[in-house]
């Protein structure tokens, strides 16, 4: 394993000065081709924050929703087979009554997402098994699986991770932008609260393994993140995070981390969040905009649903008035390059956290994912590397985790 980390650097620069010419409208034929023969999974996506939204449509056909960049239409067309539709709930305070009302909040959202799939049978189903992404693909289906993002609704009761496995839920991103009952975040201002992983964390982690669910190391602290490698029986993943020395953000991980997970056997997905895949160019004008929204809303905790709608409309108008200049596709797999030379290319996906800020300049959706596909191909990545990094990769540690469950987990 050394020694062929050792290689992959001059093998990379050997691609780089081997490459073929090839015409553009060749490589988008070669994409388009290649998406039809592989199985593609995004881990993770925001889509359930817009199905409340006003004018969204899951089918795609007539979606009016601002600013949503996953339905059915623009997964088939930007030949995207499977996505993890993330249960997200926002951190707030960690007491008894919070749990309760975060947890009845996560529960409507993993229904939410699980009947508005079932509004459309012909083209899309739920998918808890990682053979199911070929058995959907082979229908002409897409393949919608859950996540969920912050461990925070389970409170500090076990038994609730059985309650969200048996809904369908295969994976638990820990914590989100600040510390938890679980574990401490990358991002907290107030800094370390549990020194890591808590107490009750290593007793989830374990019943995560118990169940078969995946560990999601994304948001979490680098403390933490050791805590869980060293916890974990089973190889984890992160679902949504960039390599640090491309892009100097705590949510990223460092190239220690990127070597450890390639250890512990799990998977990096690349997201493609602009500010996490390149650090922008400072905007006074934009930064005081939108922390005078983020005053206006509270930060954006405890709104209503109508509040939250209207934040959103703000935001976006911001967004329009304040444009950041994005990242682009070629950003995005500069990470990917950095990724393979330093954990090698077992270790790294895709996991664009759209809906939820994720988007490049040239990949703004789910309808525009070829892009990455495309310049993959340009510079020299294998229809067999590209299979990895489009889903063998994380269905692998998928297969180990819920394998692992069924040996040692549930009855046992």
């Amino acid at each position: 394993m050394r020694l062929a980390l050792y290689f992959l650097p001059a093998a990379i620069f050997a691609l780089s000065c081997n490459r073929q010419v090839v015409s553009e409208p060749e490589l988008v034929e070669r994409a388009n081709e290649l998406h039809k023969k592989i199985v593609t999974i995004d881990t993770h996506t925001d889509a359930p924050l817009t199905f409340m939204r006003t004018g969204y449509d899951f089918s795609g056909k007539n979606n009016k929703a601002i600013g949503s960049c996953v339905d059915l239409a623009k997964m088939e067309a930007g030949g995207l087979d499977a996505a993890i539709f993330a249960v997200f709930i926002s951190q707030d305070e960690c007491t008894p009554d919070a749990y309760r009302k975060v947890n009845a909040q996560a529960l409507q959202i993993a229904s939410t997402v699980i009947n508005t799939v079932a509004k459309y049978p012909d083209r899309a189903e739920i998918a808890v098994n990682p053979e199911d992404i070929f058995r959907l693909k082979a229908a002409g289906k897409r393949a919608i699986y859950i996540g969920m993002e912050n461990g925070y609704p389970l409170g500090e009761d076990l038994s609730q991770l059985k309650v969200f496995y048996d809904l369908g839920a295969r994976y638990v991103t820990l914590c989100h932008t600040r510390n938890n009952q679980i574990c401490d975040s990358s991002t907290d201002p107030e800094g370390s609260r549990n020194n890591g992983l808590s107490d009750f964390g290593r007793s989830v982690v374990a019943e995560m393994n118990r169940l078969g669910m995946l560990v999601d190391v994304s948001h979490i602290s680098d403390k933490s993140f050791y805590d869980v490698l060293a916890v974990s029986k089973v190889p984890v993943f992160a679902s949504h995070s960039c390599a640090r020395a491309i892009c100097n953000n705590p949510r990223n991980l460092d190239d220690n981390m990127l070597k450890a997970l390639a250890k512990n056997g799990g998977v990096v997905q690349m997201c493609i969040l602009s500010d996490y895949v390149k650090q922008g160019e400072k905007n006074p004008v934009r930064d005081s905009a939108f922390r005078a929204l983020r005053r206006k809303y509270g930060n954006f905790r405890n709104l209503t649903p109508e509040q939250e709608e209207q934040a959103e409309a703000d935001w976006h108008n911001l967004e329009q008035q304040y444009p950041a200049k994005l990242a682009t596709v070629s950003d995005v797999v500069d990470h990917i390059d950095h990724i393979v030379r330093v954990a090698g290319i077992d270790h790294v996906g895709i996991g664009t956290d759209f809906d939820g800020g994720g988007g490049v300049d040239g990949c703004r959706d789910a309808s525009e994912l070829h892009a990455i596909t495309i310049e993959l191909l340009r510079r020299g990545y294998s229809e067999r590397d590209i299979r990895k990094i489009w889903g063998e990769n994380f269905l692998r540690v998928f297969r180990q985790a819920r394998d692992y469950a069924a040996a040692h987990g549930q009855g046992k």
